[in-house]
């Protein structure tokens, strides 16, 4: 089966496994595990922070980001189609009782401007903005990259007006990889950040959320009261090592697949409408005489190929290290059945 439904259909490779065999590990709530805590200094180091903490997933990174810098009844301002929003069930509502202010953005960024007008002024009625979040890459803006002056505008902007800062990092370092700028860079505006090691590194699982020392301590009560505090974790953050020693270099080829791919499929006539293709997701829209996007992805799974369908007429395809340019072949004649 080829499986371009997201980047966190990737298996752990031979050698990845293979590092856990031989790492040191102890009782991550002791702060006795080695290997975790070798993971952490890299990662806050490699995004200019001053620590970070290992957890199960990025989800919880974020949810733990918001709950720490934010009181209930506050509000946090974010763009309409970012992952906290839409796939994390009311995460920010049900665990930290705060409300969400949207901006509409396009590609899933938005301007100074907006946020500017999205900051309320200080008011007994009204809730208080409390917290700025950013994702980098924009996922449903197609893996658009936030431009460097923009964050830092952005991120101005909301310090200026007493918010916290916050970015998703799930997919920071394609955008690194793409325009050659260092994460730490990219995050040195805010308050908060993390990366996945799930999607585009090839571990089972992990984020690593980094920040100032004091957010960090306030965090671990955070990890423990949500269940996200584990024991030998060094099995997990050994991956994750692996994932920053060997497969960081190879996200280029992802991008170059991803371009191939977008470029051939623009050109089909049933095609209305891709958004921009700056790393490795791939989004667009069919016109009205197309085959619904539900019926073509049924359609390719029967010939073993995996997208995914983002709405009525709306496909999302994500390159990969296990898709290759075969397997980008071997989807364009499936989808060109299709369509």
């Amino acid at each position: 089966m080829r499986d371009f439904f997201s980047d966190t259909k990737t298996i752990p490779t031979r050698a990845m496994r293979e590092a856990i065999l031989d790492v040191p590990v102890g009782d991550e709530q002791k702060d006795e595990d080695p290997t975790t805590r070798a993971l952490c200094e890299r990662v806050a180091a490699l995004l200019g922070k001053e620590a970070a903490i290992l957890l199960p997933t990025g989800t919880l990174c974020n949810e733990i980001a918001v709950n720490v810098q934010t009181n209930p009844g506050d509000e946090v301002i974010c763009e309409e189609s970012c992952h906290l929003i839409n796939f994390e069930t009311g995460g920010p509502a049900a665990i930290s009782g705060v409300m969400i202010r949207t901006i509409a953005g396009e590609n899933g960024i938005f301007e100074p401007a907006q946020l500017r007008a999205a900051i309320r002024p200080a008011s007994r009625y009204a809730p208080k903005s409390a917290l700025l979040c950013v994702e980098q890459t924009a996922n449903m803006g197609g893996g658009t990259i936030w431009p460097l002056e923009k964050l830092n505008a952005v991120a101005e902007i909301a310090h200026r007006a007493g918010l916290a800062t916050h970015m998703d990092g799930a997919r920071l370092l394609n955008a690194s990889a793409a325009t050659g700028i260092s994460p730490a860079d990219y995050a040195a505006g805010f308050d908060t950040v993390w990366i996945d090691f799930s999607k585009a590194l090839g571990t089972p699982m992990g984020g690593v959320l980094a920040g100032s020392a004091e957010f960090i301590q306030e965090a671990w009560r955070a990890k423990q009261q949500m269940g996200g505090a584990m024991r030998q974790s060094g099995i997990l953050a050994a991956m994750c090592l692996y994932g920053l020693d060997h497969h960081i270099d190879r996200l280029s080829e992802d991008h170059r697949l991803a371009k191939y791919l977008a470029d051939q499929i623009r050109a089909l006539p049933q095609v209305a409408h891709m958004q921009p293709v700056e790393t490795n997701i791939i989004i667009f829209d069919l016109d009205d005489s197309a085959p619904l996007a539900a019926d073509i992805v049924a359609g390719m799974k029967a010939d073993g190929v995996l997208i995914g369908a983002f709405g009525p007429r709306r496909i999302r395809i994500v390159t990969h290290l296990d898709v290759d340019m075969q397997a980008g072949e071997d989807l364009l004649v499936a989808l060109k059945k299709q369509l």
